[in-house]
């Protein structure tokens, strides 16, 4: 490096993307990429008064946040609709649908979604609450974690759901005493509403994902793995809208999506996966969006007992259930499928929450080793609720990236009372055992799957690093065996994250040749108490050089020496 810097970032501490922070040292950016890293002596020679100085004030520069596994499109679609996500009871949610329906009475359906299953006895509400305030519309809600759907009478009446509707083999309807539908809809019963709902429009998942990529880059979020890039809500696909706002000029994050698996299909889907992957290539903005990953839901989630288990669910006296959750695919099949992909050059992502999910999934892994050999798909499991000790070690074996949701990693009311009572023994003291699978030396990567949950990396890492929410006088889930230290997170949050997007050359490092992808947090949660790293806060994110966000109390940087 010979000349000026258009831009240096002084007078703060450097997190690179791994190990202890640099003090004392200037990130210096050129055309977009870090042109050097060097300490402030060194650095002077190269600033002079064309360049943008931008006084860190003792704040941390880390690599821009990537989300290795978040649903942005449904999340900002939500923002958009019945929004119940700040609802902090009962009642506040039927107060936000009654508004809802009152401010907008031209719409023919209400939908929308946000409503936490510890509100409701069972986790599953009543059709009755909406009726008592829409009782002429069809209501349908996401839950919070997208794994149940609540719905009103008119929308039960008119999907045809009555008491001699069966189950779905990959789902349950709660039912009344006279089994008819209670109005919680859990997993693959969603599908009985959601194939009445009204049709996402593309303009309109365009301007959710427009407006999720807002809030995330407010969060320091310059990058993420798309979990479900198609098959949401009607849309077969939203390649398409990422395409739209690509060529549109607005797509400013690095996006990887996931194909989504139709569970009800076969090996046949792969070939228009294959069609889906070329026609992103041929954009050639690889840094910036492709297609090469597969989702694959493995299983359901513990709190509606779909969890994949090796031992069976506990009745509400502790007693021993026959039920051990829902394997969405057979074990052989999901051998098969992985196998025939990874031959294809696809990333698998994993949805694997229970301990039977993560083994299938990792035996799937180790059947396209045996049949492939070694490949650079860098295949990830996502949620890791319940990890058996025997396949811990696993990861690292078979190459397999451990894709956390740290702030899930606590107890909370939703684990406490939905969960836990209900875990099988062997699992109770097993819960998101991050620290026992970092151990091994496994690769970590790091997300939120918001809307799910907040999709704040610092208050992911600060439950990561406590295991325990903030302000709350709780033990930490699973012991302090199970905690990761801030620069294994953030680490994940960053470098982790970019190797399994593949991205790992262009971005999640402050070095030289990188893509100049930042986020600035004040405080520097490296120099404050570990039970505070909640409290600090993104300043400004960057991606490319450029200034994307600004928290609105920071002044404009003035170009000083």
């Amino acid at each position: 490096m010979s000349v000026a810097a258009q831009v240096a970032f002084r007078n703060g501490s450097i997190f690179t993307g791994s190990g202890q922070p640099l003090a004392n040292h200037v990130a210096l950016v050129n055309d977009g990429k870090i042109s050097a890293v060097l300490d402030e002596a060194q650095a002077a020679a190269f600033i002079n008064d064309a360049t943008e100085v931008i006084d860190l004030d003792g704040a941390l520069l880390a690599p821009g946040f990537q989300d290795s596994h978040i649903h942005p499109v449904s999340g900002g679609t939500e923002l958009l609709q019945c929004n119940l996500s700040e609802a902090d009871s009962v009642q506040e949610v039927v107060d936000t649908i009654a508004a809802y329906a009152a401010a907008n009475p031209e719409l023919e359906w209400i939908v929308g979604g946000g409503w936490s299953m510890d509100h409701y006895a069972g986790g599953a509400p009543l059709a009755s609450l909406i009726d008592a305030v829409v009782p002429d519309r069809p209501v349908a809600l996401a839950s919070r974690d997208h794994h149940s759907l609540w719905a009103n009478s008119e929308a039960l009446r008119r999907a045809g759901i009555t008491a001699a509707t069966a189950d779905p083999a990959d789902g349950r309807i709660e039912r009344l005493e006279d089994g008819s539908p209670a109005g919680t809809l859990h997993e693959g019963a969603m599908g009985l509403v959601e194939a009445i709902t009204p049709e996402l429009t593309e303009d309109f998942a365009l301007a959710g994902l427009l407006k999720a990529q807002d809030d995330l880059l407010a969060q320091g979020i310059t990058g993420w793995q798309d979990a479900m890039i198609n098959e949401y809500n009607g849309a077969d696909s939203l390649a398409a809208v990422y395409q739209r706002a690509l060529a549109e000029g607005n797509l400013k994050v690095r996006v990887r999506g996931a194909q989504w698996w139709k569970r009800d299909q076969g090996l046949e889907q792969i070939p228009g996966m294959i069609a889906l992957r070329e026609q992103a290539a041929a954009l050639e903005m690889p840094e910036r969006y492709s297609l090469g990953t597969v989702k694959i839901m493995v299983d359901g989630i513990a709190e509606n007992f779909t969890a994949a288990m090796i031992e069976p669910y506990r009745d509400k006296c502790g007693h021993a259930t026959e039920n051990k959750g829902i394997s969405f695919i057979s074990a052989e099949d999901l051998a098969t499928y992985v196998t025939a992909l990874d031959k294809e050059g696809f990333q698998v992502h994993f949805h694997a929450l229970g301990d039977r999910a993560v083994r299938d999934a990792l035996d799937a892994v180790a059947a396209a080793r045996a049949a492939n050999g070694p490949s650079d798909n860098r295949h990830h499991l996502a949620h890791l609720q319940i990890v058996s000790q025997a396949d811990a070690a696993r990861f690292v074996e078979l190459d397999v990236t451990a894709n956390l949701q740290p702030l899930w990693a606590c107890h909370e009311d939703q684990l406490d009372e939905l969960t836990l009572p209900f875990m099988p023994h062997s699992a109770q003291d097993r819960q998101y055992p991050f620290g026992e699978i970092a151990a091994t030396g496994a690769r970590l990567a790091a997300g939120s799957d918001w809307p799910v949950s907040s999709a704040n990396p610092l208050e992911g890492s600060h439950i990561a690093v406590n295991r325990i929410s903030p302000e709350n006088q709780s033990v930490p889930l699973g012991g302090e065996a199970q905690c990761l230290s801030l620069k294994a997170i953030l680490a994940a949050y960053t470098s982790g994250t970019a190797y399994v997007n593949h991205l790992d050359e262009v971005s999640g490092h402050i070095a030289e040749g990188f893509a100049a992808d930042l986020v600035v947090v004040f405080p520097n949660p490296f120099e404050v108490p570990a039970e505070q790293i909640y409290k600090s806060q993104v300043r400004s994110t960057w991606i490319d050089g450029q200034c994307v966000y600004r928290a609105a109390d920071l002044p404009e940087p003035v170009n000083a020496r």
